[in-house]
């Protein structure tokens, strides 16, 4: 086996790593600064976002996540990862057409700075998992209207799915109607938790409800795109994280849809096709989110290390005492494990596909989360006060973390699905 990457991962690694250390690094308390400015227009995205992607583009670090092509024309897209500031009939504009497994390595140093590092380089949930639904399950128009402008930045997106009223743990729970009326779709329903609907720059919702009730439990539901502007749609509140509203990338929404009529052609796939989508659209986010979670732990892991060696207690420094050996020791070790089972991952989706990567990204989805967490207690806990303050990123990483343990599917569902594939083996 073979664990180096291969001579183009290396190459964008160095370049990126370089970004991160000129431009992003510097630029956290610009964008707290940002952030705690009272003359901030509501939910406003901080300018120094934007200065950033301006630089990711110049440096061809734009769509790292994304395979070129997709039904794109005019020349978007190309094998050598270059972008440009405007993306219009560039090479490499649209994706870097990476694998998974070249892309995993680059999630994880964008990990290490998740407030600015996925949105700079344009690789923010949940963006890169609605371009991937729209490559992949969009029609050529809706493609060219939403697909296009969300691979140049100059809009944002949102996914509605989870609703307050429902166990939206279980998808083939969700509430909201999608009825046909003549040319159009009426949507009606109350979603929640629909992140980056807060963002102005939000321009399209992917909107999943029932078409038909009456029909096999999972092909009940389907997905349209509703303008978020479109009449009827209401964006009643943004929601909070741990206290924490993540204004930086567009916050979370409840949303109210009352009579909202779209045309036909909105719909995504097929009717029935909803759930199907969903399970597609959420492979590849499970697992990019798992990426980032290991850049989270090592960026954890140095912070603890830095701090347990300036400090002393009981005589001498703390990193000295027994116990905070242990933690940096298990810390590493668990890092270790969980990237290479994420490499696996990668390797297989690339291989032999998400169906057959299912466990695998199950896997990873069940034991990064928590693990992360358990890092990131343990280096809060070397922080002592200052680990839960405004001070450290700790305290907003841990929130940030701990909802991956019911994003894309809880804890349990995972591990539900999971011992039940593991049991009929043995029936």
């Amino acid at each position: 086996m073979d664990f180096a990457y291969d001579a183009r991962t290396e190459e964008l690694r160095e370049r990126l790593l370089a970004f991160m250390d000129e431009h992003v690094h510097p630029a956290e308390p610009v964008l707290a600064a940002q952030l705690a400015d009272p003359a901030r227009a509501p939910w406003a995205v901080p300018p120094v976002v934007a200065d950033l992607r301006v630089e990711a583009r110049k440096q061809g670090l734009w769509n790292l996540f994304f395979t070129d092509g997709h039904g794109l024309t005019d020349g978007h897209g190309s094998a050598d990862g270059h972008g440009s500031a405007d993306g219009h009939g560039t090479p490499g504009a649209h994706g870097a057409g990476l694998t998974n497994l070249q892309y995993a390595p680059l999630a994880e140093i964008t990990g290490r700075s998740p407030q600015l590092a996925p949105p700079a380089v344009n690789c923010a949930a949940p963006d890169t998992g609605n371009m991937e639904l729209l490559a992949q399950f969009g029609s050529a128009e809706q493609k060219e209207r939403w697909l296009r402008p969300l691979l140049d930045a100059e809009i944002r997106s949102a996914f509605a799915m989870t609703e307050p009223e429902v166990a939206s743990s279980d998808a083939t729970n969700i509430a909201t109607r999608i009825e046909r009326d003549g040319d159009e779709y009426v949507v009606n329903g109350r979603k929640w938790y629909i992140t980056g609907a807060m963002n102005p720059d939000c321009r399209i919702l992917i909107v999943m409800g029932k078409t038909d009730p009456g029909a096999e439990r999972h092909r009940q539901q389907s997905m349209v795109l509703v303008p978020r502007d479109t009449p009827g749609v209401t964006v009643r509140r943004g929601m909070t994280v741990f206290g924490y509203d993540d204004a930086d990338h567009g916050g979370h929404a409840e949303v109210l849809f009352e009579d909202v009529r779209v045309p036909v052609g909105n719909l995504i796939g097929e009717e029935g096709s909803g759930f199907a989508i969903a399970q597609a659209r959420l492979g590849p986010g499970r697992i990019h989110h798992c990426m980032r979670a290991i850049g989270i732990a090592e960026r954890a892991l140095e912070l603890m290390c830095r701090r347990v060696g300036e400090r002393v207690a009981f005589g001498r420094p703390l990193a000295e005492q027994g116990v905070v050996q242990d933690w940096i020791a298990e810390s590493r070790v668990r890092i270790e494990q969980l990237r290479l089972l994420v490499l696996k991952t990668a390797w297989l989706m690339d291989t032999v596909g998400n169906r057959g990567a299912h466990t695998e990204i199950q896997a990873i989805k069940i034991a990064t989360p928590v693990t992360v967490e358990w890092i990131l207690d343990k280096a809060v806990q070397a922080h002592g006060a200052a680990g839960v303050s405004q001070d450290t990123p700790l305290a907003q990483l841990w929130a940030g973390n701990r909802t991956l343990r019911l994003a894309d599917g809880p804890d349990e569902v995972h591990k539900r699905s999971l011992a039940r594939q593991e049991l009929r083996k043995y029936r």
